[in-house]
C-alpha cells in the first residue's frame, strides 16, 4: 500500500528500513505460538529502535484510528501478541540493549526486546542472577515476559517476572512517556504503577525500557529425580513437600504422555513406562544434600517406585535440558498424532492451591477420558501450576470440538478447587471468558475502568485481556 498516508507517516517518522510491509513478514508476524485463536493480517510491521521511535508509532496510530499491537518474540501461549487486521504491529526485537548492569544495587536496566538467556549471561558475568527463566528463555524477551508477567521453572523459590520487576517506562496510548517505580531497594511513593503495567498484556501501553532486580548467583544446583506409579501420588509428594516446608528450587512434573513425547523427540533415557516424574533441585549449597535427601524421603513415603540423584553437572543439565524440550517434543508428537501432520495443542494453564494439586491431576485425568483426548500434562508442581496440553486435529471439527470442551472443562475444575484460569500464559484471546468468570462483575468494571482511563480509544491491543 504504497499510497497509504499513515505509512508515508511512519517512513517519514522511522525511515524506511523500520517499516515493513512485505506480505510474508506480514504473516509471519500475525500471531504467537497459541493454537487456535483468532488473527487477523497487519497492515505494517515496525521496528522501532528506540523510545522515540514507539512515541511516533502510537502518535501516527492514533492519528489515523488504527490499532497498535506490541509484539517481542511471539512465543506466547495465550494468543496476546495475536495481530488483528489492519493494524499497526509494533516489534521491538530492535530494541535488544542491555543498558546498564549494577552490580552494587543489584539492578539491570534493558530494552523489551532482550532475550532472557542474552539478560542472564550478561548478568552472570558479574556473578549475579535474573530469576524468572519460563520455558522459552532461550527465546523469549523480557519485554513479552514482563507484559505476560511470565514465570518459569524457578518460581517454587524465587517468584515471578513482578517480583523482579522494579521499574518501567511505557509509551501511553497518548503518546506520552511514562516511568515508574524506582531503582532503590525500597520505596512506596504512590500507587504501585509498575505491577498495574506488569501482565498488562499491551493493552495499557507500550513497554520501551524495564528495570530489574538481580540476585547474587546461587550455588550449584543438586538435582533429583523421583518415578511415579501415579500422577496424583506425585501430586501427594508435592502437598507433602510444601506441607514440612521444604524449599526445592526447583519441582516440576512431567507425566507419561510427555515423557514418551520428549523420549521420542530426543532420546536420553526416561523411564517411559512410569505415569509421572517429578525433578526436583536444591541450590543450597553445603546444605543441598541433606535438603535433596529430605525430598526423595518424602517422595519415597508417597509411593515413588524409584529416585535417584544426578551424579555430577552434566547429568544434571540433562534433566533441566529434558524438561525444557517439553512443548517442542509435545508439538512433534501431537502433528504425527494425525494424518497430514494436522495436530495441534490446545495449552492450558491452570494454577492450584499445591493441596488441590492431586485432585487436579485426577481430575484432568476423568476429563480427558470423558472427552475422549489425548491430554498430556506438564507443569510446575511445586507452585501448583500445571500446562494440560489437549491434542486435536485441526483438520476434524469434532476433534476440536472435544478439545475446545476439554480446555474449558480443565478451567472449571481449576477455579472449583480455588485456582486461577492463568498462572503465567497470560489471558490473551484464549482465556478471556474465564477470566470474567474468575474475578466477577466488579472486578470486570474496574479492569474496564483502567483500559478506559488509559487507552480511552481502545487501540492498544484491542481484544486482549477484556
Amino acid at each position: 500500500m504504497p499510497g497509504s498516508p499513515l505509512l508515508d507517516d511512519l517512513r517519514a517518522a522511522l525511515g524506511d528500513d523500520a517499516v515493513l510491509t512485505d506480505p510474508d513478514l506480514l504473516r509471519m508476524h500475525e500471531r504467537d505460538e497459541a493454537d487456535l485463536c483468532a488473527s487477523g493480517t497487519p497492515l505494517v510491521v515496525v521496528r522501532p529502535r528506540g523510545t522515540a521511535d514507539v512515541v511516533e508509532v502510537v502518535r501516527v496510530a492514533g492519528r489515523y484510528g488504527v490499532p497498535v499491537v506490541p509484539q517481542g518474540a511471539r512465543t506466547g501461549l495465550a494468543g496476546a501478541a495475536n495481530a488483528v487486521d489492519g493494524a499497526v504491529v509494533v516489534s521491538m526485537v530492535a530494541m535488544d540493549a542491555v543498558l546498564e548492569i549494577d552490580a552494587v544495587s543489584r539492578i539491570a536496566v534493558v530494552q523489551p526486546g532482550v532475550v532472557n538467556a542474552a539478560l542472564s549471561a550478561a548478568v552472570a558475568k558479574q556473578g549475579l542472577w535474573y530469576p524468572p527463566d519460563p520455558g522459552s528463555w532461550e527465546s523469549s524477551t523480557i519485554g513479552g515476559n514482563v507484559a505476560t508477567n511470565a514465570g518459569g521453572m524457578c518460581c517454587v523459590k524465587y517468584g515471578v517476572t513482578t517480583e523482579y520487576v522494579l521499574g518501567l517506562e511505557v509509551v501511553l496510548a497518548s503518546g506520552e512517556v511514562l516511568r515508574t517505580g524506582r531503582r532503590t531497594a525500597k520505596g512506596v511513593a504512590g500507587y504501585d504503577l509498575t505491577r498495574l503495567f506488569v501482565g498488562s498484556e499491551g493493552t495499557l501501553g507500550v513497554i520501551t525500557e524495564v528495570t530489574v532486580a538481580l540476585r547474587p548467583a546461587p550455588p550449584e544446583s543438586l538435582t533429583m529425580v523421583a518415578v511415579f506409579p501415579t500422577t496424583a501420588a506425585a501430586g501427594a509428594a508435592v502437598a507433602e513437600i510444601a506441607a514440612r516446608g521444604l524449599s526445592p528450587s526447583l519441582l516440576e512434573l512431567l507425566d507419561r504422555t510427555h515423557l514418551r513425547a520428549i523420549e521420542a523427540y530426543r532420546p536420553m533415557g526416561l523411564r517411559t513406562d512410569a505415569q509421572a516424574l517429578l525433578l526436583a533441585a536444591a541450590d543450597t549449597g553445603t546444605r543441598a544434600a541433606d535438603d535433596l535427601a529430605g525430598l526423595a524421603a518424602v517422595c519415597a513415603a508417597a509411593g515413588a517406585d524409584e529416585v535417584y540423584t544426578a551424579t555430577d553437572a552434566v547429568e544434571a543439565a540433562a534433566l533441566l535440558q529434558a524438561r525444557r524440550l517439553a512443548h517442542p517434543a509435545m508439538e512433534k508428537f501431537a502433528a504425527e498424532t494425525f494424518p497430514g501432520g494436522n495436530g495441534g495443542l490446545v495449552i492450558d494453564d491452570v494454577a492450584v492451591p499445591r493441596a488441590a494439586l492431586a485432585a487436579l491431576l485426577d481430575g484432568v485425568a476423568r476429563i480427558a477420558a470423558e472427552c475422549d483426548v489425548t491430554i498430556g500434562v506438564v507443569g510446575h508442581a511445586g507452585d501448583g501450576n500445571m500446562h494440560p496440553n489437549i491434542v486435536v486435529d485441526r483438520a476434524d471439527p469434532t476433534s476440536l470440538e472435544r478439545g475446545r470442551r476439554a480446555f474449558d472443562e480443565i478451567m472449571r475444575l481449576g477455579l472449583e478447587l480455588g485456582g486461577t484460569c492463568t498462572g503465567e500464559h497470560g489471558v490473551g484471546l484464549l482465556k478471556r471468558d474465564w477470566l470474567a468468570r474468575e474475578i466477577g462483575p466488579v472486578g470486570m468494571r474496574v479492569h474496564q475502568a483502567i483500559k478506559t482511563a488509559l487507552d480511552p480509544a481502545g487501540l492498544l491491543n484491542p481484544g486482549k485481556v477484556l
